[in-house]
């Protein structure tokens, strides 16, 4: 056995990409394709193939200092010369090989078993003539612990050469992938790695990603949304880890409308906070798209609810059900459900353990189960009802005849007053403090001018509330501090009257003005409006009567039309 010089050894290099033609067929003694060989480099059985052999060696060492590597190992699967008999397919298609390595060293290395003596030492002199780096390459891909990329017109192969024993070395027998099964298996190994590289994290990168992951979630709680923003976008694996909500859940309670309520409630857990955040950017800046949800052919004085994916909306003597399409932008034109009963307009409505309850202009109250036909009113006041709440199954509603009445909520007693507080002026608005303490506590403000009447209240928590009004102001008590005076007020611009207000609990607080549909949004940690929305133009002036948001879109209902605002999709 002949082993190949030392030069060629240290001169190989790892596999390299090559692109060459399609493998050649081997050829017998006779000029007609021989089977391959399984031994090494040039072991055929005649005696010409070792004075061949010899020679190459010999030629291989005088220019050892000139070029190594140029006399190139011989690839596995020649034919050994003796025999003329065809070849299996797959034999010619592991000769082809050294035929694709070296195409441009000449026929030389193609195989050493076709023609006369003389034919192959003429090839074996064009063979060591050729680039080093065929030879190189053909001494490469005799490792066989290293992957082979063979590029091909139209596809790309992950070549990776099996093994062949012979007695002289090694010879490679064929490459996975050549055929259909080589092609679906390389085709399902890297699916598998492409499915499994998003799921840990990068083999390499900088030390930071090696850090435990609650250490890691430590440094990035330092950081603000801009700089998380920034480092989502360095790999898959930091894309994920910055998407946890644990992340973004102290940026969000800092931010406008992000369903977190001042204590900290998350009342909207099913949303990732991350998406919360990024809406709520729209809000700090204005960015909105405005449309028209419900048209009437003549004014009104609507009120309206939200739960759920539901909208309820008062319309004259009827309260009807909307269901909203999945977008929040828009609502299906037909009603889930009307409930009747009152002789003249609602004047205001609430919802409560499956009920709704409304108030009418014709000094009655009525019940109704949302998801049956059941309805009952009982006559409550002399004149209109102006508003009405309900907790905790009490019912308390106020009226022009200048009272305030306690009803039970219990089917057994509907319509039994439970107790009337006369008051000094027309109500105007009434909310249930969720103390449910049942009792008159306090009165609020003492330096209110006459005529500064408050349309409309809502509690926070059992201690602080808001309310606005007559008198352009918006304000904020808080009644451990003082019953007297205010904590925080803020002042309609315009000098526009108030009609009605809604708070995220948090940071933001909208607004509904008299003039022009102006919805403004305030940032309750600041004295100037953040935005203001005018919603109707001067022919078609209309105050909004309610308004109502959730943390992608805020509805006003003004006398012709519901208006809605796309935070999401500006």
């Amino acid at each position: 056995m002949v082993s190949p010089p030392p030069g060629a050894a240290a001169a190989a290099a790892p596999a390299r990409l090559c692109v060459g033609p399609g493998p050649r067929p081997l050829m017998g003694s006779q000029g007609h394709p021989g089977p391959p060989g399984n031994c090494g480099p040039g072991e055929g059985e005649g005696g010409e193939a070792r004075k061949l052999q010899e020679g190459r060696v010999a030629r291989g060492k005088r220019r050892k200092g000139k070029g190594k590597g140029k006399a190139g190992a011989g690839q596995g699967g020649r034919g050994s010369g003796a025999e003329g008999n065809p070849g299996p397919q797959k034999a010619k298609e592991a000769a082809g090989l050294g035929a694709e390595a070296g195409a441009s060293a000449g026929p030389g290395e193609e195989g050493e078993g076709c023609g006369s003596v003389e034919e192959r030492e003429r090839r074996i002199v064009r063979g060591d003539a050729g680039s080093a780096g065929a030879g190189k390459e053909a001494r490469g891909r005799g490792d066989g612990k290293k992957e082979e990329w063979r590029v091909r017109p139209g596809r790309r192969e992950d070549a990776r050469p099996g093994r062949a024993q012979g007695r002289g070395g090694q010879a490679w027998g064929c490459i996975a992938g050549a055929g259909a099964a080589g092609e679906a298996m390389a085709a399902a190994t890297e699916e598998e790695a492409a499915a499994r590289e998003p799921d840990g994290r990068p083999a390499a990168g900088p030390a930071l990603l090696r850090l435990p992951e609650e250490l890691l979630l430590l440094i990035c709680s330092y950081l603000d949304m801009r700089a998380l923003g920034r480092l989502a976008q360095v790999c898959r694996w930091l894309r994920r880890f910055t998407s946890c909500d644990l992340l973004w859940r102290r940026i969000a309670r800092a931010s406008l409308n992000s369903g977190f309520t001042r204590l900290g409630t998350d009342l909207m857990a099913n949303v990732p906070v991350k998406e919360r955040v990024k809406v709520s950017q729209n809000w700090r800046l204005g960015r909105c798209r405005e449309g028209i949800l419900l048209k009437w052919r003549c004014s009104q004085m609507p009120w309206m609810q939200l739960e759920g994916d539901s909208l309820y909306i008062s319309q004259a003597n009827f309260i009807l059900a909307y269901q909203f399409r999945p977008d929040g932008a828009s609502l299906n034109r037909r009603p889930l459900g009307v409930f009747a009963g009152h002789d003249e307009d609602v004047c205001h409505f609430v919802l409560a353990n499956s009920h709704i309850i409304s108030a009418g202009g014709d000094g009655k109250i009525g019940v109704h189960k949302i998801h049956s036909t059941f309805t009952v009113k009982y006559s409550a006041h002399e004149q209109e009802v102006n508003c009405v709440d309900c907790r905790g199954g009490i019912i308390v509603s106020g009226s022009r005849d200048r009272t305030a009445k306690v009803w039970p909520l219990a089917s057994g007693r509907l319509g039994q007053c439970l107790h009337t507080i006369q008051t000094e002026d027309r109500v105007w608005s009434i909310a249930i403090s969720p103390l449910l303490s049942g009792q008159l506590m306090m009165h609020l403000g003492s330096d209110f001018p006459p005529g500064a009447g408050v349309l409309d209240v809502m509690y926070e928590s059992p201690s602080t509330l808001l309310s606005c009004g007559y008198d352009t102001y918006v304000r904020y008590w808080d009644l451990r501090a003082s019953v007297r005076k205010c904590v925080m007020e803020w002042e309609e611009p315009h000098d526009s009257t108030l009609y009605c207000l809604q708070t995220d609990g948090n940071h933001l607080l909208a607004t509904g003005s008299s003039y022009y549909g102006v919805v403004r949004l305030w940032d309750r940690r600041q004295r100037a409006c953040l935005h203001a929305f005018p919603l109707t133009s001067t022919p078609l002036s209309s105050p909004v009567y309610c308004l109502r948001f959730t943390t992608k879109h805020l509805y006003a209902a003004l006398s012709y039309n519901l208006h809605v605002l796309d935070f999401q999709n500006p």
